[in-house]
């Protein structure tokens, strides 16, 4: 992967000969066809991101562009994704932006796209061995650093000598999840190496279901005796997940539990003090670098961007936005609130009033 990562500044700079490629007033692609962009979102069940975040903010972005959008979820289902890009391309999308289920799908809907000349843009997840011409993510072993150096310091905050650390990673048939791992493993690998940490259950939850991960972690807890004294969970999804088993075994609070995503629930769980650490994607920038660029697509414009990620799959260097995420513990919860992507509303209802007046959230 080549560096050069854009901040949000970047997006509105992404340049079209020169010119910028948003806010031209513009409204028409090539041949003064009225411009067309499809997103196809995952699913809703292993992120509330999906359709609480990214949904709201790409929508919001295309329409201050006056641009046309048809935003849906394939809500897990593979061949609901390749029926709803099907469906987007007859109904004249001439930009389709994916979330892929998996690379095998999401090739195949890349490459039908683009034989019938639709420009198209991986988000989130770059399709391994794909033809989008543009991914727009954040810096994922980055993510992955921050869960792992995360847990190191929340298993130093309370004084765990030699802990047993379990491994609850994302799905397999996802590429994030897969950098997740690399970034993580490259700080627990050291602590492995010089004895400091034990390395105990290392597992993978299919398609990031939630259900089937709580099942997996209590399998880590019985094979171990009860013997985790620290987990990596990929997501807030599954830390939660993680947390539930915990607290049936009055261990919440004690094990330590990563996440990823800085949802509602996984930032309740640290106000809690039942999860050490999320990590922040601000997904409002990452949707309106992504919208920017699908718009300038759908008036046949191309956008220049200074950044590349290598698939690994096919060598190609794909042109891409990486944006820079930002670890979260109890003590800065607020800069998420403070940024917009939770509202003070629904983080501090009920029982979560007094704690969040203990973490400054008023």
């Amino acid at each position: 992967m080549r560096r050069g990562i854009l901040s949000l500044t970047a997006v509105g700079l992404l340049t079209v000969g020169g010119v910028a490629a948003c806010g031209d007033g513009e409204d028409t692609g090539p041949g003064g066809a009225t411009p067309k962009v499809g997103v196809i979102l995952p699913d809703s069940a292993s992120s509330a991101r999906w359709e609480t975040a990214d949904r709201k903010f790409l929508q919001a972005a295309f329409d201050a562009a006056g641009i046309q959008a048809d935003i849906q979820n394939a809500q897990g289902d593979k061949a609901a994704f390749q029926t709803i890009a099907d469906q987007m391309i007859t109904n004249g999308a001439t930009v389709l932006m994916i979330v892929n289920l998996d690379s095998g799908t999401g090739k195949a809907v890349l490459d039908k796209a683009k034989s019938q000349g639709v420009a198209t843009i991986d988000y989130d997840r770059l399709t391994l061995g794909g033809s989008a011409e543009y991914y727009v993510s954040f810096d994922n072993e980055v993510v992955g650093k921050q869960q792992g150096e995360g847990l190191v310091k929340c298993l130093a905050d309370k004084g765990v000598q030699n802990p047993v650390v379990a491994e609850l990673n994302g799905s397999p048939t996802d590429n994030n999840a897969t950098l997740f791992k690399n970034g993580y493993d490259s700080v627990l690998n050291l602590k492995y190496e010089s004895k400091e940490y034990t390395k105990g259950p290392d597992q993978s939850v299919p398609e990031w279901n939630n259900t089937e991960a709580g099942t997996i972690f209590e399998q880590m807890l019985t094979s171990t005796g009860g013997k985790i004294d620290g987990v990596l969970a990929a997501n807030d999804g599954l830390g939660n997940a993680v947390i539930s088993v915990l607290k049936k075994n009055n261990l919440n609070g004690k094990v330590p539990v990563t996440g990823q995503d800085a949802t509602v629930q996984g930032l309740q769980n640290i106000l809690a003090g039942d999860q050490c650490m999320t990590v922040y994607k601000a997904i409002k920038q990452e949707a309106e670098a992504a919208a920017e660029l699908a718009i300038a697509l759908a008036k046949g414009e191309t956008s220049n961007v200074d950044t590349t990620v290598k698939d690994p799959e096919s060598g190609r260097d794909v042109p891409s936005v990486l944006l820079t995420p930002k670890a979260i513990f109890k003590e800065n919860v607020k800069d998420v609130v403070d940024d917009g992507y939770v509202t003070q509303a629904e983080l501090c209802a009920g029982e979560f009033a007094a704690r969040c007046a203990e973490a400054g959230i008023s």
